[in-house]
Formats: structure tokens, sequence, C-alpha cells
């Protein structure tokens, strides 16, 4: 019987495999709009329609669509290349951010009718979103449009749309493993069943004699050198405790071997195959426990290694003190100490850690021609990647290029080099492109977490709220292995203790080893933890002094021009260039003056409001560099190179609105290649908010020079006096006389003289910014339920450079944070396996999770910051769980300290405090 399937009009007939799914079926024949979330119908984003009805192709086998007609994103466009009125109000709206869920987001929203309209958190459950927040996308639904059309050298400050807007509403936008490379093999990994252990041998032969299974590689075909996954400008800021492949175990789910094959199936039943006996060893998963004497010791390493006290299980550590603390406390009227704890947390970006590695041709002549690595990865560092790759494989930079493609999500994730390492050694030793691809569990057991942090907090005050002395008792865990380890831990004592005045100081922190799946650099880089714990204390300490939890924190912020001091000594380069903190905080005020949410709350329930405030560096300390280039070209249109990798965070946009005002243009004149090792000089990479601050002022500086060049030049060829020439959107405009920019080129090709200039930012010095968060909350007492009644925020970014996507930033970062604080957490056993390793046993927010905030930007302009511009991507998560916590205290008088604050845990509280109520009111009965 002959197969036969309609896709986007066009007919196939190739019959498919046994078991195989709609989504590879499909992708196999080139539809890459059909996106890879999960493998297992939880996110949406592999969503298509057949016969007009939406689907998980995920789990809808190819065999069913037989004789029916499949559209995926590529074909939701009317014939003529009109965009489906859907496709359209995504791109009005901005209705994303990477854009990986937007394809799925699209096919089902196609197929509304009014009814599922009227109820979006229904009829979008099931479509994830991990970067928007979802109001981006409700508006888009609504047809609610935003952005503002471009406008000739004012670009900056309006809300203009994502260039690869198009590309993503129409599925074309092309993602890491969006492409089609000849031969290619597929690299799967067998993973470690034991969280610590010594592996005596390997037995591959099984695995070999498994058709198409190409070659299997163990630590006896991997480099000796040990280094880190984790990527920074500086590689010693991390401790170098890895391998590509190790004899040695240090957690449940460790790579152990990789086996290449011609398909996926093939290398998967390699990894059954293959026989590994272990000689298991002590572990321990407590990190305090870590660090007692006679615990196992995870990494016994010498000291090149970098790690602090391996004898100890301590990866890094701080210690220092400014003043005297037990003075400052013994000033002190009200004194008041607590710990408080943090959870493990899943990047869960929609696309998975993965790279592609193939060869390509160098040189123009053929005899002479060699050959270089490339690496397509998902990845925020390129360049750091190729930097470490190179050096782990005694490479040339010139040998090997590392190109990300629209990246799907990174949140810290991918500033890792997690697969590239592992791909290249198989690539190198076969001579073949090879792929690897995280699954969804994968991710969970073989990617990164958030640091679990255990904080104790210690605030002394006087009575009228001047704070005497804070004191901090830091325990990070870090995991299996020690990739940002020490430098999350560094800057989780930063700014959240510096934001606050106090004379006297003291910190005592630690980054330990334990036998569990390695954490690594997420949102916020510690701060986040370390906030939840400073302002929950903050607000407590306000109680017991009687005075009002806004009032306190105004007494004793830092003010503008002030440094933040910390025990450790200040940060030389860092300073407040602007200040917007007090508008933040009245943003607060101003909530709390106006607010009318607590009659929303339903009969019975508790109500109450909370707030938190934060601040963080714009830039990671240490430098953190940023090359571009800007040219004209020969169209009369520009080209900027820039390092830095594109994820939903925005660069793109702010960059070309940058260039566009420096040379009096508009931002469809201006194409951008960005996150290509062949590009630039340089990029340190997509991380520590660095995107604007840093590569936006590296943009900067190219393009006014590049304005200063050609109106230089112009001013020559036109024998016309410099001062009164002026850039325009497609001439130079010679006091009256217009030059079009491709007769400019024309004439500078003609002398032998290149359009084009470069920007260099080192990263230094830095600026400050500032947010506050604002809840009001009900709590249903009978089952622990919790509804969120208003969210404000207030957020100082200096001069907003794309108010649209500044929103979309903070909104996405407000989102995220409320699942962290009130249901995810990556659960591990008692063996440290990680026990939620799928999104249905991991809840991410959906729609109907996350409410609409209100969000409130403060007017001040940077003096280090590009235009005036601070960075925005990190820091609305930092306030979010604090405040929360204070809402929901204020609501039942009962001080949450650990995250997430699970429905079942809030009611067993509340219970326990009825209880304890009810028997302290018996014994005060006569």
């Amino acid at each position: 019987m002959s197969f036969s399937i309609r896709v986007n009009g066009e007919d196939f007939d190739a019959e498919p495999r046994p078991g195989q799914c709609l989504r590879t079926y499909l992708r196999e024949r080139g539809w890459f709009g059909v996106k890879k979330g999960c493998d297992a119908g939880d996110c949406g984003a592999c969503t298509v329609q057949v016969d007009g009805e939406p689907v998980h192709s995920c789990l809808y086998p190819a065999l069913r669509a037989e004789g029916r007609a499949v559209t995926t994103v590529e074909g939701l466009a009317a014939e003529g290349g009109e965009l489906h009125p859907v496709q359209q109000k995504f791109l009005d709206a901005q209705g994303f951010q990477c854009g990986f869920c937007t394809a799925g987001m699209l096919m089902t929203a196609s197929a509304f009718d009014e009814e599922h309209l009227a109820d979006l958190p229904r009829a979008l459950k099931g479509n994830l979103c991990r970067c928007t927040g979802y109001r981006a996308i409700e508006d888009a639904l609504r047809g609610v449009r935003h952005t503002e059309r471009p406008c000739a050298g004012q670009a900056v400050g309006r809300s203009l749309g994502a260039p690869a807007g198009p590309q993503v509403v129409t599925g074309t936008a092309r993602y890491t493993f969006d492409l089609d490379v000849e031969g290619l093999l597929h690299l799967k990994l067998l993973r470690s069943p034991h969280p610590h252990a010594r592996i005596v041998a390997i037995d591959t032969s099984a695995a070999l004699r498994v058709p198409g299974v190409v070659a299997v590689f163990t630590h006896e075909d991997a480099p000796q050198k040990l280094y880190s996954s984790a990527r920074h400008e500086h590689p010693t800021e991390d401790p170098d405790d890895t391998r590509v492949l190790d004899d040695v175990v240090r957690f449940v789910g460790q790579r152990v071997a990789a086996v290449v094959a011609e398909s996926e199936g093939a290398a998967e039943e390699g990894c059954r195959r293959i026989a590994v006996t272990y000689e298991q060893l002590p572990y321990v998963l407590d990190p305090e426990e870590a660090m007692l004497p006679g615990a196992p010791v995870i990494h016994p390493k010498g000291p090149e290694s970098r790690i602090a006290r391996a004898q100890d299980n301590v990866c890094g550590e701080a210690h220092g003190e400014l003043g005297d603390v037990v003075r400052g406390f013994a000033e002190a009227d009200v004194v008041y100490e607590e710990t408080f704890r943090t959870q493990r947390v899943q990047h869960a970006s929609l696309e998975t850690h993965g790279c592609v590695v193939y060869f390509e041709p160098v040189g123009e002549d053929a005899e002479t021609a060699g050959e270089r690595i490339v690496v397509r990865s998902s990845t925020q560092v390129p360049f750091l990647t190729r930097r470490a790759l190179c050096d782990l494989y005694d490479l040339p930079m010139e040998q090997v290029r590392v190109v990300a493609g629209r990246v799907g999500g990174g949140f810290g994730g991918k500033q890792e080099m997690l697969t590239e390492d592992i791909a290249v050694l198989a690539a190198l030793r076969l001579h073949r492109p090879v792929k690897l691809e995280f699954t969804r569990a994968e991710q969970f057991h073989g990617a990164t977490t958030r640091h679990p942090f255990t904080i104790t907090v210690k605030l002394g005050a006087r009575s009228d709220g001047t704070l005497t002395a804070l004191q901090f008792r830091v325990v990070a865990n870090t995991g299996a292995y020690g990739n940002h380890g020490p430098a999350v831990m560094f800057h989780s004592i930063g700014e959240s203790m510096g934001v606050y005045r106090a004379p006297h100081k003291k910190v005592d922190a630690y980054s330990v080893y334990t036998n569990a799946v390695p954490a690594g650099a997420f949102r916020g880089y510690g701060l986040g933890q370390v906030t939840f714990a400073v302002e929950s204390a903050m607000d407590e300490l306000a109680r017991r002094l009687g005075i009002d939890p806004l009032v306190l924190r105004e007494k004793n912020v830092i003010g503008p021009g002030e440094h933040m001091e910390g025990p450790l000594g200040e940060e030389e380069d860092l300073h407040i260039a602007s200040y917007g903190l007090d508008q933040c905080l009245g943003v607060v005020r101003d909530a709390l003056a106006n607010d009318t949410s607590a009659g929303l709350a339903p009969e019975g329930w508790l109500v109450g409001q909370g707030f938190a405030m934060a601040a963080i560096a714009c830039g990671p300390p240490g430098g953190h560099i940023a090359d571009a280039r800007v040219t004209l070209l020969e169209d009369g249109t520009y080209d900027i190179a820039v390092g830095t990798a594109e994820f939903g965070n925005g660069t793109t946009t702010v960059h070309k609105q940058i260039t566009a005002g420096a040379l009096g243009t508009t931002v469809d004149r201006i194409a951008i290649r960005q996150s290509d090792t062949d590009l630039v000089r340089h990029d340190t990479g997509a991380f520590g908010s660095a995107g604007t601050v840093v590569a936006g002022k590296a943009v900067m500086k190219a393009a006014n020079a590049l304005a200063e060049r050609i109106l230089s030049f112009t001013a020559e060829y036109a024998r016309t006096p410099r001062s009164l020439l002026r850039l325009t959107a497609e001439a130079v405009d010679c006091d009256g006389r217009t030059v079009p920019l491709k007769e400019v080129f024309e004439a500078a090709r003609g002398r032998g003289v290149e359009l084009a200039a470069d920007g260099h930012f080192g990263g230094s010095p830095r600026s400050v910014a500032f947010n506050s968060q604002w809840f009001r909350i009900a709590v249903d007492p009978d089952t622990g339920e919790i509804r969120i009644l208003r969210s404000v925020h207030g957020a100082d970014a200096g001069r907003v450079m794309n108010p649209l996507q500044c929103r979309g930033q903070v909104e996405g970062g407000v989102a995220q944070a409320l699942g962290a604080t009130l249901f995810e957490q990556v659960l591990v056993d008692d063996r440290g396996e990680v026990t939620t390793a799928a999104f249905r046993r991991y809840r991410l927010p959906a729609f109907a999770d996350v409410p609409r905030t209100e969000v409130h930007f403060s007017e001040t302009s940077d003096a280090i910051g590009p235009l005036g511009a601070k960075s925005m991507s990190e820091s609305p998560f930092n306030p979010v769980p604090p405040a929360f916590a204070n809402a929901l205290r204020d609501a039942t008088g009962i001080r949450f300290t650990e995250a997430p604050f699970l429905r079942d845990k809030v009611w067993r509280a509340l219970d326990a405090h009825r209880r304890l109520g009810a028997h302290r009111r018996d014994v005060a009965a006569p």
C-alpha cells in the first residue's frame, strides 16, 4: 500500500520508519519550523495542524497522517506571501523573544475561535513559553500593536520590532539544528548510574556490533587535560576539575562513553550494549556534611586545579569583615537572625544544549586549500568556546570556527561547554560531521541548574532603623563540578550586601562540592538567592522595629555617588553612574497608595502585600570584551558585525538602533551579522548583562567612527566644509547638495578607501542597575492556594533603548522568578539522581500561572552605558522571590524561609499555625 501525505500543499510518498513521529518526519523533509522541545507533548513547540486541527507532532505517529493535509508554520501564510493574520499580530505585538516556541504558538492560535479567545489560560495550556511572561502573547492574540515604525536618525528610545521577527513568525529563522549536513553522524552518551564510582573496565564490543554504530569513545580516548565547562573571559575564574571523559564519575548522569552512529536509534542502542564495571565509592549530597572531617573527597586534585580546599570539598571560599560586627550587634537595639534556603532550578530553555560539528574548506586555490572544523552550537559564548576547544585539542585558532545560529533561550545555562568538547573529539577522530543534541531528560540530569544556597543572615539596627551590622554565612552547593562555583559565590555576596549602608559587615561564604548534578550560571548569578534572604530579613527586622519596611530601606540604602562597601572591599571599577533606586522605591509607594486590588480576593481568603528591591552590576568584574565593525555597503546600506549572540535578549535590535542613530538612517537599512568567530576579533559573550552595555558600546563606538569617516571623506570628495555636512538615511547632505551614499561608496572604492570602522569596549568601568517588585496576594487558608492580585515592578535601566523589548525582559524575568518562587524545583533522590527530568514532573509557569505585571521605568541616564543605557536582562528576577515571601508573610503571619512556596507547604504551615494558636488559647483560657 502506497503512503501519501500532503505537507503545506506539497505531496510526499516516502513511508515513515516504524514508530516514527510526525515531528521527525517533517524535519527530515526540511520543515524546520517544527521544533523539538520535549518529545513528550508537554511544551507545544512542535505543534502542527493535521486537517486543520492542532496536534503535538512529537506524539503524533507519522503513519496516522497518511492521506491527510498537514500544515506547519511555513505553510501558514497565503500563497502570495501575505502573512496569516495571527502571524502579523505576533509581529505587531512582538509576541516572542527567543522565538523557539513561537511556531507552535502560532499553529495553536491560528485555529482559535471566539470560544478559545475567551478562555486563553485553557486554550494555551499545551504551549509553554520560557521568555516572554505571556503578556506579549496575549496582546498579540487580542490584536494589540506595540511596535513603532522606523524613523531616520531617531531609533533609540523607540519600540522597534526585532529584525528577525518576520523569520521567527514564518518559521524560517534558523536555530542550531535547522540545517542539513550531508553524511551526518549522531552521537549519544552513556551516563553514570552511580553518584560516585571508579570505572574499572568498559567493554564496547557489543555496542560496536550494532548495525550503524561507527565508533565508541571512552576515557581512554579522551584528552587527559583538566578544564572547566564554565566559560569566562579569564579561565582562571573557574577550577580545572573536568575531563572530556573521566575514569571517575561523580554524579548520577555524568557521561561515561560516547557512541557515534548513522542514526540516533543505533547510537542509543549502542549505549545500551556497553558493559561497564564500576567500583562504587562513598558519596555525599549535603554541602555541610561535605565539609566535615572524614567526608568523601570528591576531587583529590592539587593546587594547579585552583580548588580552594580540595581535601574539604571546598571549591571556593570568601571571608572578610568591615569594622567589627560584634561591636555592631552590641550597639543594636534589635537583632534579627534567620537561615534561608533556595532550591535547584532548571533553565528550561526550550532549545536544549547541542551542536553540529562539520568541516569546511579554506583557501581559494584548490591545490593548496585546506579545511577547518566548524562548530555550530547553541551557545551564548562562541568565542570562549573556540578558545577552550583549541586549548583542549591543541588546535590553532584559525582551524576552528564556532558559530551560533539563533539560540532558543539561554538564561546563563549556555555559558557552558557541555556538548562541543565531546562532539569535536568524535569529529576529529572520524573526520565526519557529528551531531549531539540533548534530550529533555538529559537537559535535567546532564546539564546544569541554579545553585542551591543556604544563607544565614544576621541584621542589627538601632530603634530609629539605622543599621549597625550585617553578617552573612553563605553555603552554595556547586554539585559535582566547580563550573561557575566560586564566581557565583563571590557575586552573590556583592551587591546584595553592598546596597545597604552599615558600619560593620562580615561574610563567610563557601562553594562546596557534592555528588549531585552540577550547578552553573543562572539569571542573577547568585544574587537572587542571597537577595531572597536579605530582603526577607529586612522585612522581618522592620516588623520588629515597628517601622514601615519601605521607610527602613529608604533610610539605609546607598545614595547617588556612593560606593558599594562590603567586607571583601570595594570593586574599584563599579560606580553608581546613575541613580534610579529612589524612583524604584517610589513605584512601590505609589502602588501602595493607589491599590484597590484587595477587593479582588475571594471572601475568607487572607490578603497581604510585600515588596523587595535589588541592585546588580552592569557587567561582570574583571573585564568583558566586545569588538564590533560597522561598514558602508555598495548599495548605500550598512552592515554590523558583532560577536554577541541573540537568544531573545534583544541585543540585535538595540545594536541596530544605536547604529541607526549614529548614522542618521533607519534600522531597515542596516544588516547585522553576529555570534560567529569569523566576524570580529573577539567577544566575551552574551552573559553577565553585557549585551547592551558592553557589546552595545562597542557598536556605538564603531558607528560613531564610521559616521565621522564618511563625513570626512565626503567633505573632501564634495569639496564642502566638514561642518556643513549631515548624514541622512540614504545620502550625505552637503549644505543643500545631496550626495547619495552609493556615490560616496563608489568614490571611496575608486580611491582605495574602505568606509568601515571598528569599535572596542573592555567592559570597565561598570554601573549599577536597580529594581523593585511589589505584590498583593490572596491565600486560601483552607487549601493553601495563592492568587496574585496585582504585580508591580520598578526598573532603573538608565535610558531605555527599546521600551517594548526592555519591558519584555522585565516581564520574562518576573515570570521566571515566579516559577522559582512558587513551584519550580529540581528534585534529587537519596543518591543524587534527578527525579524531575521531564516538564510534566518539573512544572514550568504556563499562561494561567503568570499575572500581567505593571512595569515602570526610572527616568535616568547613565554616565557609563552607551547613550545612557544600563542592563536589564538578569536583574528583574532578583527582587521577585523576597517580595512574594514578604507578601505571604503579611497575609499569613508566617515567615517562609525556604523556596519554593508550594501550595501544600503553605497549607501545612497554616494548619500548624492554627493548631498552635488554638493550643495557646486553650492554655490561656480560665
